[in-house]
């Protein structure tokens, strides 16, 4: 391990307290802690955004660790490197002498390299007789080994905002098909209402929608075409002109939304029509933990770490559920119904099969409506799940 003193820069560089903090923070690495230096690039790559580099800084980084002899980042050897300005730029494909220290000062600024200048600003190394080196100037990438773990919690954060992001595109991509469906089939069908005015509130919620947005600003534009497609079911039920979700829906050709009844089939097995339980007996009924994530593997991607408890499992389908769209008091229900964590298990199920799911809210009210009628239970849609989940990984 490098020696635990503070180097400071070179000639008129100062020395700043950020530059202090980050060399006592690569000095307190435990001993024989090591990382696989290109893992430990990938995650960087992934949760670049955390920590405030981009690909032409990230370039010079591979650069730099190209140069250290080993894969493994370890304490147990000098974590210092110190190529020369031309041959960093050779393997950073020919970057240009002034990019090159512009990039090197991103990776100083970010904390993830370290200098550690010679007397006279130079690199190189002193090795011993057995040609082990005893002593190296250059760019020391102890702050890599020290954050290893908050580089690797960085990408799993990052991945988890895309997954949260991408399904959240998910939601907006359907509610404008269905928005824009409904208002055509319900104009050309001559149902009266104000299908002027809603088409009109339709066109500015599209308008605001930006090429790039976070989850955040995604969620609210998704909430407004949500209250928007209320509007239009509303419209249309009061009239009694049409049926959303309907058996019925499945025996006609194109029609512009598939049944709820239709995706429970999916789900459920021919067991379901044998299911005759009391709603205390569905609160009773318990899974084990890793069965349901087996069946609904799918959920783990939403989580930062690995789920091992049922109160972790419950919190990250508690997340799903406003992602997925369903109402609070939809939700409620459920629990009242089945208990929380059925209710939680049912969530997971219906991320697993979010493509033959319509309306969330609407499947999740239809399963307990006929829950309390004696005929729906958990049991049947997850075993359903866990034998198809067993026939991919067979396939695979």
């Amino acid at each position: 391990m490098d020696s635990n003193i503070v180097s400071t820069p070179f000639g008129a560089r100062p020395m700043s307290f950020a530059l202090f903090s980050t060399q006592k923070q690569a000095h307190r690495i435990t001993e024989n802690t090591s990382v696989d230096k290109w893992k430990l690039y990938r995650w960087l790559c992934e949760g670049k955004s955390l920590f405030k580099v981009g690909d032409r800084t990230l370039a010079v980084l591979n650069a730099l660790l190209s140069f250290y002899p080993s894969n493994m980042l370890s304490t147990d050897n000098s974590l210092i490197v110190f190529p020369s300005n031309r041959q960093l730029s050779l393997r950073a494909h020919g970057m240009a002498d002034a990019t090159l220290r512009r990039h090197l000062a991103c990776l100083l600024e970010a904390g993830l390299i370290i200098r550690k200048d010679s007397p006279n600003g130079k690199r190189y190394a002193h090795k011993d007789k057995q040609g082990v080196i005893a002593n190296a100037y250059g760019f020391s990438l102890a702050p890599l080994l020290a954050r290893a773990a908050e580089i690797e919690e960085g990408a799993q954060y990052v991945r988890a905002q895309q997954s949260a992001n991408r399904l959240m595109r998910e939601r907006l991509t359907l509610h404008r098909r269905d928005i824009a469906k409904l208002i055509e089939m319900a104009t050309e069908t001559g149902i009266t209402a104000q299908w002027e005015a809603i088409n009109n509130k339709f066109r500015d919620i599209i308008a605001t929608i930006p090429r790039r947005a976070d989850t955040s600003a995604l969620e609210l534009i998704v909430n407004q075409m949500q209250d928007l497609r209320h509007e239009i079911d509303n419209a249309l039920n009061s009239l009694e002109k049409i049926q959303i979700l309907s058996t019925n829906e499945a025996q006609t050709e194109r029609q512009h939304n598939s049944s709820d009844s239709e995706s429970i089939i999916k789900f459920e097995t021919t067991e379901q029509s044998a299911t005759n339980k009391t709603i205390s007996e569905l609160k009773a009924q318990t899974y084990p933990l890793e069965l349901v994530l087996r069946a609904c593997p799918d959920l783990q991607a939403y989580s930062s770490e690995k789920i091992k408890l049922w109160k972790d499992f419950i919190a990250v389908t508690a997340q799903i559920r406003s992602y997925l769209g369903i109402s609070p008091s939809a939700y409620q229900q459920a629990v009242t119904i089945f208990g929380q964590q059925n209710a939680a298990i049912i969530i997971a199920c219906m991320l697993q099969r979010l493509d033959q799911i319509q309306s969330a809210g609407g499947y999740l009210r239809n399963l307990t409506n006929k829950a309390t009628h004696q005929a729906f239970s958990v049991g049947p849609m997850l075993m359903s799940l866990l034998r198809s989940e067993s026939h991919k990984s067979h396939m695979n």
